[in-house]
């Protein structure tokens, strides 16, 4: 049986798309440049950056090409598309920015914060820093990636307290405080699952679809990549680590947050580890730091042989602020290479991969979001 041909409709959507993606992969082009990347006929793309001018999603920039031949137009995005807002709510503060379909961020807001902030004080300064930034762009904030350093929950996008969670920003709703200045979704996750993507899409774990992300610092946190995908769970609690049952001092079963308690490695009226402290112990070779570091080496490995018989990675990826002290991987890896499935153990190799995670996505969605205005599905 022959199969139907596309509609013509379908072929000027087809193309309208691969018009735009191309003008979101390179700032300028022209029409037979478009052609070239696409392998689309030059009549084709005319009559589509036509259609697209018309819409008010592409414009001719007024620059021309130089030299032989005939003078071609260079056509970019329209600089009305708007942008999306990307935030990460951490321990230390919010930080916001804007980022339009060719990646270009559009400045940086930072707010401080005291771990015990509380929700109505982390709302203020997302709600400030999505002001500050709505005023920076051309357009509007059409969507939002948010970065927070607490549970998710996967149904409402609000964050989730657990018990001794660290940082209390209670059940801060993000979607409900950003409403006022994004027009259009906002998107809600942990972290430390925004960390595992960044790692997966350009570093240490890149091409590897199946791996486990360990993240130590303040906190202590997991994500789960199977199938190049981050599993959330039922609720999105996927990787909530803290309360797993591992090994403490003289070999006692206790949930891994304990083992810091017990050590003394717990900041002040708080479940948050003593990071600096944590750090300057490792960094020592005294018989206590020794006794600590063989703690915190069997304990890590507990945690990580649950991980290892759920999950069946690949490969472990450890990151965090005192996950990447000098030292601690190799050790880690050297006692966890003598359990019954032995994994191999990475170092995480990005620079604020939470930012740099939910700043992908939000170019993703922005740039699909840009797409589907060209052809708009029609209302029922």
């Amino acid at each position: 049986m022959t199969p139907p041909k596309p509609s013509l409709e379908m072929l000027r959507t087809l193309t309208d798309e691969n018009v735009l993606r191309s003008l979101m992969a390179h700032p300028r082009l022209t029409r037979a440049e478009i052609s070239a990347r696409t392998g689309i006929s030059k009549p084709t793309i005319s009559d589509s950056v036509q259609r697209l001018t018309r819409a008010g999603l592409v414009v001719d920039t007024g620059e021309r090409t130089t030299g032989r031949g005939r003078v071609g137009s260079y056509y970019s995005l329209a600089p009305q598309l708007g942008a999306a807002l990307v935030a990460a709510i951490t321990p230390r503060g919010v930080v916001a920015e804007a980022v339009d379909a060719l990646g270009h961020v559009h400045g940086q807001v930072r707010t401080a914060l005291e771990a015990s902030a509380g929700p109505r004080v982390a709302a203020e300064a997302l709600d400030a820093a999505a002001g500050q930034l709505a005023g920076r762009v051309p357009g509007r904030l059409r969507l939002a990636v948010v970065s927070a350093a607490d549970p998710v929950d996967r149904g409402t996008g609000r964050l989730v307290h657990l018990p001794d969670a660290p940082f209390l920003v209670g059940d801060l709703d993000p979607s409900a405080v950003l409403a006022p200045t994004v027009s259009g979704p906002v998107l809600v996750d942990n972290d430390v699952n925004w960390a595992a993507r960044a790692e997966h899409r350009a570093g240490c774990a890149g091409g590897v679809d199946d791996f486990v992300y360990l993240h130590l610092g303040e906190g202590l946190g997991c994500a789960v990549v199977s199938d190049g995908v981050v599993r959330r769970g039922h609720r999105g609690l996927v990787g909530e680590i803290a309360h797993l049952c591992t090994a403490g001092p003289d070999g006692k079963a206790m949930a891994f947050t304990e083992v810091f308690a017990v050590l003394g490695l717990r900041r002040p009226a708080s479940t948050a580890i003593d990071v600096p402290a944590l750090v300057e112990l490792l960094a020592r070779r005294d018989q206590q730091a020794e006794r600590v570091r063989a703690v915190l080496v069997r304990a890590i490995g507990g945690v990580l042989s649950a991980a290892v018989s759920l999950a069946d990675p690949r490969m472990v990826v450890i990151g965090g602020e005192w996950g990447l002290c000098p030292g601690l991987i190799t050790a880690v890896d050297e006692h966890f290479s003598r359990t019954p499935r032995p994994v191999p153990l990475t170092a995480a190799v990005l620079s604020s991969p939470e930012l740099t995670g939910a700043r992908s996505r939000a170019v993703e969605e922005l740039r699909s979001l840009i797409v589907r205005t060209a052809h708009p599905a029609p209302q029922a």
